[in-house]
């Protein structure tokens, strides 16, 4: 009993001593785990919280130039000039139809000989063509029979007239003969034009047609070649060959339907050239398509315009301006006054600062007469700025 008393003291105390221990690493562990919650929960609060508004920083005027001597820069005021609107369209050189005439050989057959070509320029009366027809030998077997029986009907007159003298017969039968005669002429004469149309000589016939060139032109359709069929009946009427008269040519232009209110009948049009970009033509609407083409909206515009020394060719691509009958105010500069820099077109104003100047960006419109330029927009009349845009510009270089 008194052996386990000391035992149990020292136990007793051994405790007392180890609860204040455990106490406090406890209280240490759950520290920890607090201390390492709260980052993970910042953390998670930061990404879902919204942005933040992004910081503005402020930069240097780069739309303004300053230089020392702003005397020497003259300014000029914006002005006001009537203008009318343009519509530009695409379109190509076509021949005018009423200056074409089809070749024709009026003799079926084959043609053995061709003298022209497609594109080729002929005169009236020229060769083109000959043409191997059967037609030949009948017309003049037609005529070699009508000149036979001329020949027998004014033998048959001459010897009623001898007869109806002595008495032999009546009158009735002489007016008989001499209405054959009459009858055998008209044949004759006939059969002899059908050669002429046929184009044969009838005192020395040929096996071949020759077909002449009705004016002169250029040939811009060609539906034959040699050994080919010639003739309306085989041919068709078409013709084997077509010339032009391109004295006078036309334009013809699609114009969308939207933009149909700007072109007018009897209006003068503006070509311009690929081929000639420094030549100017001017030409007149002759005719605006009744129909549209259901596919791309759009109604065909012709203008005629004349065509010296055949400076334009069939199928030349042409870019045709319509003005507007109605003007309007436009304001304008002088084109020195537009500085142009990456598509972007400016001009340079005095600031309130001296030796200041501001850019101000335009849009520009067409190049008028005197090197003036439509401004369409950024600009008011009355508005001073600097004549020369691209001497300040390198000036504030320097």
């Amino acid at each position: 009993m008194n052996s386990a008393t000391p035992n149990a003291s020292r136990i007793q105390g051994f405790s007392s001593h180890l609860r204040p221990l455990l106490l406090s690493s406890a209280l240490l562990f759950s520290l920890g785990i607090f201390a390492c919650k709260k980052p993970e929960e910042s953390n998670r609060a930061a990404a879902e919280a919204p942005p933040a508004a992004p910081s503005v920083i402020a930069a240097g005027d780069t739309g303004t130039v300053h230089v020392e001597q702003p005397q020497q820069f003259s300014l000029v005021a914006a002005s006001t000039r009537p203008s009318y609107t343009t519509l530009n369209v695409t379109g190509a050189v076509s021949p005018d139809v009423s200056r074409e005439l089809p070749v024709l050989s009026l003799a079926n057959g084959r043609v053995v000989a061709l003298h022209v070509g497609l594109g080729d320029v002929v005169h009236k009366g020229q060769l083109i063509m000959e043409v191997q027809s059967p037609d030949i030998a009948t017309a003049f077997a037609n005529y070699l029979k009508a000149v036979s029986d001329e020949r027998l009907t004014k033998v048959t007159v001459d010897r009623d007239k001898l007869l109806f003298d002595k008495g032999a017969i009546s009158e009735s039968q002489l007016q008989i003969a001499q209405n054959a005669e009459e009858d055998s002429l008209t044949a004759l004469k006939a059969t002899e034009q059908q050669l002429r149309i046929l184009g044969v000589n009838k005192d020395h016939p040929g096996d071949t047609v020759p077909v002449y060139a009705p004016a002169s032109g250029v040939i811009v359709a060609q539906n034959t070649t040699a050994a080919g069929a010639a003739g309306i009946t085989y041919a068709g009427s078409a013709g084997s060959f077509t010339i032009a008269d391109l004295s006078h040519v036309w334009v013809i232009c699609d114009v969308y339907e939207n933009d149909l209110a700007t072109v007018h009948l009897g209006e003068a049009a503006q070509i311009h050239l690929s081929a000639y970009p420094d030549r100017v033509l001017t030409g007149t609407i002759s005719d605006i398509g009744s129909i549209l083409d259901p596919s791309i909206r759009t109604a065909k515009v012709r203008i005629q315009l004349p065509n010296p020394g055949n400076l334009l060719r069939v199928g030349m691509f042409a870019t045709a301006t319509f003005r507007g009958s109605n003007p309007v105010q436009r304001v304008v500069v002088p084109t020195s006054a537009v500085l142009h820099l990456h598509d972007i077109a400016f001009v340079f104003e005095p600031a309130e600062t001296p030796g200041t100047f501001r850019q101000v960006s335009v849009k520009t419109g067409a190049t008028l007469d005197g090197n003036m330029l439509e401004i369409l927009s950024g600009l008011s009349a009355g508005q001073k700025v600097v004549a020369n845009a691209l001497e300040l510009q390198n000036t504030a270089a320097q």
